[in-house]
């Protein structure tokens, strides 16, 4: 019997279906139980279709989520780039829903962003590959208008990497200010974001090594490595720390006028990449900026037998194969396979003619 009663408690349902059991209690009545019971047994046999959840979004929401979780796990130089993409983006897709996006919009834009350059075009191709894909993994869409998209043909050069005295030039024209601050980054061949990360507690001037943080690791996590001092950078930030406002936590800071606040702030750097092209000009030597000064370091330890192991260390990548790009050094065994090559051909030819000369005068 599925109704019953309860003295001193009421009248109930229970019941079992499909090895669910179902019950409710207390009733007044029999007939309240009764009703109760039957409406719960048409709503098991007729279950209201359940509500698929969305899995669209309009492309200016997609991207701001994007956003935030390229501001919150990356660099702030990759948030930048990120953030002068999307913003072109935006101006093209960003009231659309993110479905209406087809594979034939992304390709012609891509084929317009081509006649800046092949490299620009794929790296708006990389980042709006990745944003779908992010959001496809949050389950707010299902499709990737990028699929089967490829990246356009580029043509690689060898990059140029300035020698020593060149470097020496740069250096030698700039203020104190900005030797200090070039000086950090050839003696530690640090990426410009962790010089200008710096901290006073982040350099030990005592036991000689200064603490780098990256957040180009796999999950974006703050990680850091120490890097020795070299004796050059150890007078170097002696001479700072000891010249240091005692207020302010940063090796190397600045005073500028805030729009957004309209008032003067002081905070570490984000980029000084503007002065270099002067100071290369001033110096009188081809144009480069701070990343190559890393490649320029690398190259010095390859060519004289430093373990590619702890360049990798110094450098800061995880995957050997990033360092070895930085290797522009033209190593011992290029040069002996290049010597081996020479003699052989030598040989062969000078074997050729001995045979030819005694065919003739047999």
């Amino acid at each position: 019997m599925s109704v019953y009663f309860v003295k001193g408690k009421g009248w109930r349902y229970d019941f079992t279906h499909k090895g669910t059991r179902h019950t409710e209690t207390w009733f007044k009545t029999k007939t309240e139980a009764n009703r109760a019971e039957a409406e719960k047994r048409k709503e098991i046999n007729n279950p209201k279709p359940v509500q698929e959840m969305p899995t669209d979004i309009t492309f200016l929401d997609l991207v701001n989520l994007r956003l935030d979780h390229v501001k919150a796990y990356n660099s702030d130089s990759h948030y930048t780039s990120y953030l002068y993409l999307a913003r072109r983006w935006v101006r093209q897709w960003g009231q659309l829903m993110t479905g209406e996006i087809t594979t034939a919009m992304v390709q012609k834009h891509l084929i317009q962003r081509r006649k800046v350059s092949a490299y620009t075009a794929n790296q708006d191709l990389k980042y709006l590959r990745a944003t779908f894909n992010f959001c496809i993994g949050q389950k707010l869409i299902t499709n990737n208008p990028t699929e089967g998209l490829k990246f356009f043909p580029v043509e690689k050069k060898v990059k140029h990497v300035p020698s020593s005295d060149d470097i020496d030039k740069v250096i030698s024209v700039a203020d104190l200010d900005t030797q200090d601050y070039l000086w950090s980054i050839r003696e530690t061949m640090g990426r410009v974001s962790e010089i200008n990360r710096l901290l006073w507690e982040d350099i030990n001037l005592t036991e000689r090594f200064v603490i780098l943080y990256t957040r180009k690791k796999t999950g974006g996590h703050l990680t850091p490595r120490k890097i020795p001092m070299t004796e050059k950078l150890y007078t170097v930030l002696l001479d700072r720390f000891n010249r240091r406002n005692k207020e302010k936590p940063w090796v190397f800071w600045h005073r500028y006028w805030d729009k957004k606040s309209s008032k003067f702030l002081e905070a570490p750097y984000r980029d000084r990449k503007k002065f270099m092209k002067s100071l290369c000009e001033k110096a009188g030597v081809r144009y480069f900026r701070f990343h190559p000064i890393r490649h320029s370091g690398a190259s010095i330890m390859d060519g004289n037998n430093v373990p590619i192991g702890a360049i990798q260390r110094i450098l800061g990548h995880e995957n050997r194969k990033t360092t070895e790009i930085y290797l522009h050094s033209i190593g011992d065994m290029e040069r002996d396979a290049m010597d081996t090559f020479e003699r052989a051909r030598e040989k062969s030819h000078t074997d050729s003619h001995t045979e030819q000369n005694q065919m003739t005068k047999g």
